[in-house]
């Protein structure tokens, strides 16, 4: 069995910097664009920043882009993503299908990680995103621990499976 990750949000550098103080193996945290969580992102610059401090001290950072995007959207995602890449984070974490495929294809190595608010309740539904690229699903939050138990069992042991095990809300501390 492979070890659990403890992930905690952060809303700035402030309490990015606590959540790795206090143990969070991994972060996630918006940019200032293309994620769910109004006043709780980060620029260019900062995030590189963050994904400094916390690869010195060995943890990681998921960059949070969980939004269902309109057509206006899309040409500055490319860059935004580009960009993200190259500061370095290890993750990116998408709702969107379309968002997903750029990522793909604009941040060529950076794992995918597939939002709850995609609604992953099954496991066709994550072998399918499997199919498609995402290295992790992170589960509706409605499912029951036997339900859990029956997408692990149905799904490839490579894809990661991600619940919440506390709360409801992705709050920043």
């Amino acid at each position: 069995m492979s070890k659990i990750e403890l992930l905690s949000p952060a809303g700035d550098m402030e309490s990015l910097k606590a959540a790795i103080l206090y143990g969070a193996d991994a972060v996630y945290i918006g940019g200032e664009s293309f994620g769910l969580r109004a006043n709780a992102g980060l620029g260019m610059e900062a995030l590189s920043e963050a994904v400094t401090y916390a690869h010195e001290h060995g943890r990681k950072i998921y960059l949070t882009c969980n939004i269902v995007a309109n057509n206006s959207d899309i040409d500055s995602f490319q860059e935004f993503i580009s960009q993200a890449a190259k500061a370095g984070i290890d993750a990116v974490i998408v709702s969107d299908l379309g968002v997903f495929d750029l990522a793909r294809i604009h941040a060529p190595g950076i794992d995918i990680h597939v939002s709850t608010q995609a609604g992953v309740m099954n496991h066709a539904c994550a072998n399918m995103l499997h199919k498609l690229g995402a290295k992790r699903v992170i589960l509706a939050r409605e499912l029951s621990l036997e339900e859990i138990k029956r997408i692990r069992m149905e799904t490839p042991p490579e894809l990661e499976l991600e619940a919440f095990v506390h709360g409801a809300m992705c709050k920043g501390f």
